[in-house]
């Protein structure tokens, strides 16, 4: 509906649809445009620097003993602004019982996303100038009482981040680091500071991808996390990714996740599928 919407307001120059496949990137776990875990210098939807555009997207990700349901959407706007809202649901499966909480106590967050592009162009100008984006994440988890009984400071956060992202056309290779400034525990699913630090560190995000062909690309990504909890170790995630542009729409993205330990448990691995509507 929003995409049929969109094509006819295009002769009103509201939307213009006119960025090449897969340049808008997928909808991360968090809202945000980039890969499945880190954010992109991107801006959502199918714009280019005279229109708006709209996305929605859905993720399930199933790991050895939880499962993470994500969706939302995302404005886009003269490909400069990007504001983005998603609802996490982290099921604890049977490991809830395990910790107290009880058969698949759900942790639940809501995270609102902005970006804004600084400088640089994702595909044109010259190659040692990417995209650059600030952006920032307000994250409100819903499970406040819980989240400070595991030793969480506080049930909100915000992170702050600043990405550089190119996509090499005559290479097919896409570039992306981003440095994050976050306290949140496990995304913040677990709330955000704790008894081994209260205050927020820099982080890491990588991403190299590959364009086989216009529609379809392969990538790896690499994210870090901070360690607050004492009861709770985390290490950084992993990914492998292929993304599949159906049409200009619609975009699949399958992946391999590796989350790393969670809440004591064993590292968590699994299968991460993930849909993107995009104008």
């Amino acid at each position: 509906m929003l995409c049929n919407a969109s094509a006819m307001a295009r002769d009103d120059g509201l939307f213009d649809g006119e960025k090449l496949l897969l340049t808008n990137g997928v909808s991360t776990v968090e809202g945000s445009a980039g890969g499945g875990l880190s954010s992109w210098a991107v801006i959502p939807g199918m714009e280019t620097d005279h229109g708006l555009g709209l996305s929605a997207f859905v993720t399930g990700v199933g790991f050895n003993d939880f499962n993470l349901e994500t969706h939302g959407i995302a404005v886009g706007v003269h490909n400069r602004l990007a504001v983005s809202y998603a609802r996490e649901n982290f099921d604890t499966l049977s490991a809830g019982t395990a910790l107290g909480l009880g058969h698949g106590y759900t942790f639940r967050q809501d995270i609102v996303t902005t970006r804004l592009r600084l400088a640089g162009d994702l595909v044109y100008g010259p190659a040692w100038l990417p995209q650059i984006t600030v952006g920032a994440d307000f994250k409100h988890n819903l499970n406040g009482a819980v989240v400070r009984l595991v030793g969480a400071k506080q049930s909100a956060g915000t992170d702050f981040t600043l990405s550089a992202t190119k996509l090499l056309l005559g290479s097919s290779v896409l570039i992306n680091t981003t440095f994050r400034l976050t306290d949140a525990n496990q995304f913040g699913l677990l709330g955000f500071g704790g008894d081994r630090d209260a205050h927020r560190t820099g982080q890491f995000e990588g991403s190299l991808g590959y364009q086989l062909t216009r529609r379809l690309a392969v990538g790896a990504e690499v994210r870090t996390r901070p360690d607050n909890l004492g009861f709770a170790r985390e290490t950084e995630t992993h990914d492998l990714f292929v993304a599949w542009a159906a049409n200009r729409h619609a975009t699949l993205t399958a992946a391999y996740v590796d989350l790393g330990p969670v809440a004591t448990f064993r590292p968590q691995r699994g299968a991460y599928l993930s849909l993107q509507l995009a104008c």
